[in-house]
């Protein structure tokens, strides 16, 4: 039984440091079990605060504590399990501690840990208490010098700044001297050190200075890290370009490790990444795989000014340097791969996500008022739907006003930790615009309906928008208030031509109207011919539309919308209602052959890219549709879902068969857009031939993956022979271990091609693989590839009707919360939308988090999550 609970951090309940530590002077001496870390830190009071000295620091071994050279005696300060305590501390003063940490049995993958023989660092969010005692908060900002010393087998000493010092000592030791002159918080800390090849380059940035670029990674790996440093290099010129950006040391370097909760970490100067998101070739990787490590490579590099040059006053303004930092790598991606493609990819990613978030228990604003873990606050709300937020802001105050709001966040904030109050305030100073209206996005949580309903009066050419706003309740906010939300709209006609039109006494073909009420109408006028209504182009706000559009209108815009993410759509909105009329007991199979029809008619233009042709073949996902589906039914909307599938590999046998064969990729493999998205509609092609499982189509995906000679028509050959079963997926899954089982980053995804498997003896095969000898629970990267794919991308077999499923998922939470919490908590997430299941599948669903809510000893990242899913709805 608890004895205690863990009580929530509130924001109204900030206070400013009582502590504030100018320079860390750190010396490692680095051993697997008993690294010995000694701290000399210069310390001051902050203003005319009385409190005693209170640090944090968790799993440490204090040897030693003294204060102006002074070792204190037991009973001057006191230590439990997450505090040093001075009572008395004087008011400026040099505080020196030595501690002794385990890195090699440190499984959790937070402070200071082991990976593959080496050491590495992960402080973010609250890591650094468990490598010395400090006042672990993000407005502590403190200039760092680090000595780290090691047996040479430890070839690489690394830590963040530049490196001032480096030479050999006795015993087959060395040691290197750190510095980095830019005051940062704890989190941003790091040190690597071990066996490492490295990939060198050089930048010359737009003030002439001369930038060293350095990759290190596993020994052979260095030319797998080539793309990644391509792509640092047209991160850090984009920055330059478009913001005004430059980096600021004279060194840059990126560590790849194997075991890693996040993705990647923008430590200054020195980010570390996942290894599963810097190394590629494309042997190895698929052109996924290629996006992925460019978006993030920009993503960390971009955080280097926001995220560290001006970093977040507390964690609840996460969404400061990370909702800000997505914007700029969506931005990034989309001039690299393409505005509409990209535009698509990233809403898909904010639907399936976020949007999910925003129905269930969890669901919080981007800028939350409460936490138990700031790590269970790494979420898509904060991400995406934070970048969101700027994005809107962009488009309410002008692209020229948002620059400038911009350079004077920049300028104002460099060198500070800040709010997104201030962030903001720069914006509605540079614009003129009283923007606290707005600031309602970063305090209510929840996804906005927006309903649109329209009129055409023939005789006076006028069409007639009326627009209502309306948020669902969430857990802690019964009441909402209306939002500023921008609505792009545009018309065309039924023969799709666009349509012109005048507004406020402009000639137009495009309007953003902002809903500011609850409700509002609008008259658009000159409309010479009855149009169809293309509301929210470019997804123009992160709403749900809710629109009186008839299937003629969508239509219209499937076929000719010059608004290419309206024209996508258009096809997903009549593809979700067929599948759902069939799932509700209501086929419309005329509906479904006009359908193929039409997208086939898209597959067919040829001024169309082939990466957008790609994306309108793919139909909604399953866990998509059940966020609209009440009561979700996984198991009729898995088979509307394969009857629409049917229908149209059926009805377009002859354009898909012809799109595998013409775009065959006969020449060198390149990895931009241009490569990519032929091989994506070409796979995608295969994929959607496989919903009709004939000898000859097995034969095509069986030649396929065969013929492969890069990882991206592998795994298209291999998704397809899974969706097929039988023995040639057998023996293609045999082959393709056989071939890669001494490469760990392929062999996840040999793990998530089997756990997307939609037999129904899906669930006692990944049952079966977690007993497989390559299956390593305490690696996150293989660990998300068979668990987190199975729950959360195989609805179908997840929900099985026996709860199976969610058993399984609960034995693993449990068993990984042991030993690592924060990957634990991510897996809770499947779970807790269970009221939006059907009554016998939500009831299995909260027995299970009943159980593991009830578990003693549960770390408080699981209890938070678990506690939250479990809570009643207010």
């Amino acid at each position: 039984m608890r004895t205690e609970t863990p009580q929530p951090i509130r924001l109204d309940d900030y206070r400013p440091p009582a502590f504030l530590v100018d320079e860390a002077v750190l010396a490692f001496d680095l051993a697997p079990n008993t690294t010995r870390v000694k701290a000399r830190l210069a310390v001051r009071r902050n203003g005319a605060h009385s409190a005693p000295l209170r640090f944090n620091g968790e799993r440490l071994k204090l040897i030693s504590v003294a204060i102006d050279g002074r070792r204190l005696a037991e009973g001057e300060r006191t230590v439990d399990d997450e505090f040093l305590t001075i009572p008395g501390a004087p008011d400026v003063f040099t505080l020196e501690t030595e501690v002794e940490i385990d890195p090699e049995n440190n499984k959790a993958l937070e402070g200071l840990y082991m990976s593959g023989g080496r050491f590495c660092t992960q402080c973010e969010a609250e890591g650094f208490r468990k490598i010395t005692y400090w006042p672990d908060r993000p407005d502590v900002l403190s200039r760092f010098t680090v000595r780290v010393e090691a047996d040479k087998a430890f070839r690489h000493l690394l830590s963040n700044g530049n490196l001032i010092e480096a030479g050999e000592l006795a015993g087959g030791r060395h040691y290197a001297v750190w510095n980095d002159p830019f005051p940062k918080p704890c989190y941003l800390f790091a040190l690597v050190a071990g066996e490492l090849d490295v990939l060198e380059d050089k930048l010359v940035t737009m003030s002439g200075r001369t930038v060293d670029l350095r990759i290190y990674v596993d020994t052979g790996m260095a030319a797998r890290a080539a793309y990644a440093m391509d792509a640092l290099k047209r991160s850090m010129t984009w920055d330059e370009e478009v913001f005004g950006r430059e980096y600021d040391l004279d060194l840059f370097m990126i560590v790849a490790v194997r075991d890693f909760n996040f993705g990647a970490m923008e430590n200054k100067g020195l980010n570390i990444f996942n290894s599963s998101l810097l190394l590629a070739d494309p042997a190895t990787a698929t052109d996924a795989d290629y996006e992925r490590i460019e978006s993030v490579v920009a993503h960390e590099y971009f955080h280097n000014w926001t995220g560290n040059r001006i970093t977040c006053r507390d964690w609840f303004q996460l969404c400061l340097k990370e909702g800000l930092t997505v914007f700029r790598d969506q931005a990034f991606s989309a001039d690299m791969r393409g505005h509409a493609v990209q535009r698509i990819k990233d809403v898909k990613a904010l639907r399936a996500r976020q949007f999910a978030e925003d129905q269930g228990p969890l669901a919080h604003p981007v800028r939350p008022s409460s936490y138990l873990k700031i790590d269970n606050f790494y979420t898509a709300t904060i991400y995406e739907k934070g970048a969101e937020a700027i994005r809107m802001l962009r488009t309410l105050i002008g692209e020229p006003a948002f620059r400038a709001g911009m350079d004077r966040y920049f300028e104002r904030w460099d060198g500070h930790a800040t709010t997104v109050e201030e962030f903001v305030r720069c914006f509605a100073e540079a614009s003129g615009r009283d923007l606290t209206q707005f600031f309602a996005w970063y305090e209510q949580a929840g996804t906005p309906r927006v309903t649109l309903k329209h009129s055409y009066d023939r005789a006076a050419q006028t069409v007639t928008l009326e627009l209502a706003q309306h948020t669902p309740p969430t857990s802690g906010q019964a009441q909402k208030r209306p939002l500023p939300i921008p609505v792009a709209i545009g018309l065309v006609d039924h023969d799709g031509r666009p349509l012109s039109f005048e507004r406020d006494d402009e000639t137009v073909e495009e309007t953003v109207i902002v809903l500011t009420q609850p409700s509002t109408t609008v008259t658009l006028s000159k409309v010479a011919r009855e149009p169809a209504v293309s509301a929210l182009r470019g997804f123009s706000a992160p709403v749900v539309l809710e629109s009186d559009a008839e299937p003629k209108d969508n239509y219209a815009l499937l076929a000719a919308d010059p608004d290419l993410f309206n024209r996508w759509e258009a096809g997903q909105t009549l593809a979700r209602e067929l599948i759902l009329a069939r799932a509700a007991g209501r086929p419309d199979e005329v509906g479904e052959e006009r359908y193929a029809e039409a997208l086939g008619r898209a597959l067919s233009d040829q001024a169309a890219e082939p990466a957008f042709k790609a994306l309108m073949m793919a139909l909604p996902s399953e866990p998509d549709l059940a966020l609209v589906m009440r009561p979700a039914d996984p198991a009729a909307i898995h088979e509307a879902r394969e009857a629409l599938l049917t229908r149209l590999s059926v009805h377009l046998e002859g354009e898909l068969r012809r799109l595998h064969t013409g775009l065959q990729d006969l020449g060198e493999f390149s990895p931009d857009a241009a490569g990519a998205g032929r091989r994506a509609l070409r796979n995608a092609a295969l994929e959607l031939l496989a919903a009709n499982p004939r000898s000859d189509n097995i034969d095509l995906a069986r030649g396929h993956f065969e013929a492969a000679v890069n990882m991206t028509d592998a795994i298209g050959g291999l998704n397809a022979l899974t969706h097929m079963g039988g023995e040639a997926y057998e023996q293609a899954l045999a082959a393709f271990y056989e071939r890669w089982k001494g490469e760990p980053l392929v062999i996840d995804k040999w793990f998530s091609v089997q756990a997307r498997d939609p037999s129904q003896g899906a669930l006692g095969r990944v049952m079966g693989l977690t007993a497989h000898p390559a299956f390593e629970p305490k690696n996150p990267n293989r660990l998300r590839a068979l668990v987190s794919t199975f729950a959360n991308f195989n609805p179908a077999r997840f929900h099985d009707p026996s709860g199976a499923g969610y058993r399984f998922l609960a034995d693993q939470i449990l068993a990984v919360d042991r030993y690592n919490p924060m990957t634990a908590s991510r897996l809770i997430d499947p779970l807790d939308g269970w009221r939006r299941y059907k009554p016998e599948l939500g009831a299995l669903m909260k027995a299970e988090l009943e159980r593991i809510a009830g578990t003693e000893g549960l770390s408080k990242n699981v209890l938070e999550k678990a506690t939250r899913a479990l809570a009643d709805e207010d």
